[in-house]
C-alpha cells in the first residue's frame, strides 16, 4: 500500500525535489474497486488512514499537472505543494456514490490551489487583479509584437475586441511597461548561461490562454461553492429531483421521478420549476 512507501512527510516537495518525484512515482496507482472502497471507508467511517492512502496514491497526478503551469516561472516544488493542498481538500469533500474517480473530482481543486500561488507570486500578474484585468493582460502581452506603444487604431481595436474601453487598455499597456525587462529576461549576450528562463520564452501554449483558463476556473469553483450553498435552502425532494435531473451523470426522466414520489410527471415537472427558482434566487443573493 502506499503507506507502505511514504509517510505524510513526503507531502512537502522539500529540497530534494528528484527524490520526492521518483518516491510518489512509485506508489501503485489504485484500480476503481480499491479506490471505492478507500473513499466509502473514509466518507462512511471517517478512517483518516483510507483518506491518508487516498492523498498518497495521487500525488504523482499534482506533480502532472503542477508541470503544466511552470511556464510562469515559479518554483516547481511550490506549485507541487499548493497542488497537494487542493488534493486534501478534494479528498475531504469527495462522495464516493457520485460515480466518477477521484482524480476527475479532485483536478479542480488541485488547479484552483495552483491558479491562486500563480496570482499571489507571479510579480506581473499583480498589475491584474480582477476577471476582465486578468483577461486584458494576458491578451495585450500576447498582442504587442513589438516593443513600440499601440497606435491609437491598436487601442480601439483591442478595447472592442475585449469589451473594454480605450483608457483601460492605455493604463494596462502603462503598468505592463515598467515589467518588461524582467518579464522578457536579460539578452542572450547579458546571460551568462547562454539563454534565459523568462517566462515570456514559454508561456504560450497553443489552444490554451492563460487568462480564460484561470478566469474560468476561478469561475467554475465560485459557482459550484454557491450551487452547494444554494441546495440546502430546498427540502429533501425537491434537492433529490434536482439532483437527478441535472446534477447526476445519468439524468432521470419526469416519469422516472413520477414512479419513485408516486406522482404525475406533471408533478415532478413543477417541483422543478419551483426548485430552480429558489436556487436562482439563493445564488443571485
Amino acid at each position: 500500500m502506499a503507506s507502505d512507501i511514504l509517510s505524510l512527510n513526503a507531502l512537502s516537495p522539500g529540497r530534494d525535489l528528484d527524490a520526492y518525484m521518483s518516491t510518489v512515482g512509485a506508489i501503485p496507482v489504485l484500480t476503481a474497486d480499491e479506490e471505492k472502497a478507500l473513499a466509502e471507508r473514509f466518507y462512511y467511517e471517517n478512517d483518516l488512514q483510507a483518506a491518508r492512502e487516498l492523498v498518497l496514491s495521487h500525488l504523482r497526478f499534482v506533480v502532472h499537472l503542477a508541470r503544466s503551469y511552470r511556464g510562469y516561472g515559479l518554483p516547481l516544488g511550490d506549485l507541487i505543494q499548493e497542488g497537494n493542498l487542493g488534493l486534501m481538500k478534494a479528498v475531504k469533500r469527495f462522495n464516493p456514490e457520485v460515480g466518477v474517480r477521484l482524480i476527475s473530482f479532485a483536478v479542480h481543486w488541485i488547479k484552483a490551489e495552483m491558479h491562486e500561488f500563480i496570482l499571489r507570486n507571479w510579480r506581473i500578474v499583480k498589475v491584474a487583479t480582477t476577471k476582465a484585468q486578468r483577461k486584458l493582460f494576458f491578451n495585450l502581452r500576447s498582442s504587442k509584437k513589438r516593443l513600440a506603444w499601440l497606435t491609437q487604431e491598436e487601442t480601439r481595436t483591442m478595447a472592442s475586441e475585449l469589451g473594454v474601453s480605450e483608457e483601460e487598455v492605455t493604463r494596462m499597456e502603462g503598468r505592463m511597461a515598467s515589467s518588461d525587462l524582467s518579464f522578457d529576461g536579460l539578452a542572450a549576450d547579458d546571460d551568462e548561461d547562454g539563454g534565459s528562463a523568462a517566462p515570456v520564452h514559454y508561456l504560450e501554449l497553443e489552444g490554451a490562454d492563460p487568462a480564460e483558463l484561470v478566469a474560468e476556473e476561478d469561475d467554475k469553483r465560485m459557482a459550484l461553492e454557491k450551487l452547494g450553498a444554494a441546495l440546502t435552502v430546498l427540502d429533501d425532494r425537491s434537492r433529490d429531483i434536482i439532483q437527478r435531473r441535472w446534477l447526476d451523470d445519468g439524468k432521470s426522466t419526469l416519469h422516472d421521478l413520477a414512479d419513485k414520489y408516486q406522482v404525475s410527471a406533471e408533478r415532478i415537472r413543477q417541483i422543478e420549476k419551483n426548485a430552480m427558482q429558489k436556487l436562482k434566487g439563493a445564488m443571485a443573493a
